[in-house]
């Protein structure tokens, strides 16, 4: 039995052309337990990226689906990018920070309209970019393609909705298997949701969180360490499910998952890592977006009108180069849904 590889030399010649140099060293100690065979499989398929993405960019813009082989293809290579990022993102203001989408394609295209189109403005979105909305499919693919053609320009993040129980209830596996006619198209999300990042941090001063604190993680890098399908419970769990509240300390969230956490708990974490606020969604404001705690805390919601029938405004946040804030407050397109979800969620849609 030959021994795991450890550099890039024991990974076979045919394979080191077709990745990046990072994605080599990261996959060295587990290649050979993968297989050449497999891998070869892999490469050809990285090869085989069409280099029509602009197209099929343009297709998703006009709420257009992109063949089951092509969204096989962009998973791949999206997964690639994702796993040199890591856990917590690092990125460069000026960017504009935007909440939960919830397949809302429309709303995502308004949003766009407001705050400028990928390349030309640099994005953080914070997660929870199906279930819920109509175009869970289109919504998503559309921002995975602009990661993999501008991945410098724009930051994906999870939320809890990126999770293989959550979407299996909410809307976005019965979208899948509707609109593609199987659960391929769904499961390679899936795989994809697993790469996502959990946070980012702008200029090291702003922290970027789908939902908010867990009280196992007292700084940024120890969010680093994980990584997995969403737990039912423990800190990562907690960083996708949590709330800000009135109150001291921590207290048990009415979602069932998560904590809720107060204006000592958040001041004490923004003091330890040396930020000057913390940005998350994951909770729906009117008025688009809801400052807490001596702004050391923001809840940015970019789905105007959620679920087709909150009839709240949304909004985006917009840092300068000075990480001055402007948000950008706007409301459902003109043009409504044209389609109907595969089934209505069963529970409460403020999960």
């Amino acid at each position: 039995m030959r021994n795991p590889a450890t550099s890039i030399r024991d990974i076979p010649a045919a394979l080191r052309h077709c990745f990046t140099r990072s994605f080599l060293l990261r996959l060295g100690p587990r290649v050979l337990e993968v297989g050449e065979e497999k891998l070869t499989s892999a490469c050809q398929l990285h090869l085989a990226m069409p280099s029509d993405l602009d197209e099929q960019i343009a297709r998703l813009k006009d709420c257009q689906l992109i063949s089951e082989e092509q969204v096989k293809r962009l998973c791949f290579k999206a997964r690639e990018i994702l796993l040199e990022e890591g856990n917590v993102q690092h990125i460069d203001s000026p960017v504009t920070i935007c909440g939960d989408i919830h397949g809302q394609f429309y709303d995502l295209m308004e949003l766009f309209s407001v705050g400028g189109f990928c390349p030309d403005t640099n994005y953080l979105f914070m997660g929870d970019f199906v279930d819920r909305g109509f175009f869970s499919v289109e919504t998503f693919l559309l921002l995975l393609a602009l990661k993999v053609r501008y991945p410098e320009r724009i930051t994906l993040i999870r939320g809890n909705h990126e999770s293989r129980q959550i979407t299996q209830v909410y809307g976005f596996y019965d979208e899948c298997q509707r609109k593609y006619g199987g659960s391929n198209v769904w499961r390679w999300c899936c795989e994809v949701f697993d790469y996502l990042a959990l946070g980012a941090v702008v200029d090291g001063r702003v922290f970027g969180v789908h939902g908010g604190l867990s009280p196992n993680l007292h700084s940024i890098d120890q969010a680093r360490a994980l990584k997995q399908e969403v737990p039912h419970d423990g800190p990562m769990c907690d960083l996708l499910w949590s709330d800000p509240d009135d109150i001291q300390g921590w207290g048990l969230s009415p979602r069932g998952a998560g904590y809720l956490f107060g204006p000592d708990i958040t001041k004490q974490f923004a003091h330890n890592n040396a930020l000057d606020l913390i940005a998350r969604a994951h909770q729906l404001a009117m008025e688009g977006y809801k400052l807490m705690f001596d702004r050391t805390i923001v809840t940015v919601w970019s789905a105007p009108n959620y679920c087709y029938r909150c009839g709240n405004v949304a909004s985006i946040l917009e840092l300068d180069e000075n990480l001055g804030q402007e948000y950008k407050v706007f409301s459902a397109a003109a043009i409504g849904p044209m389609s109907t979800p595969a089934k209505r969620p069963p529970a409460d849609y403020f999960l």
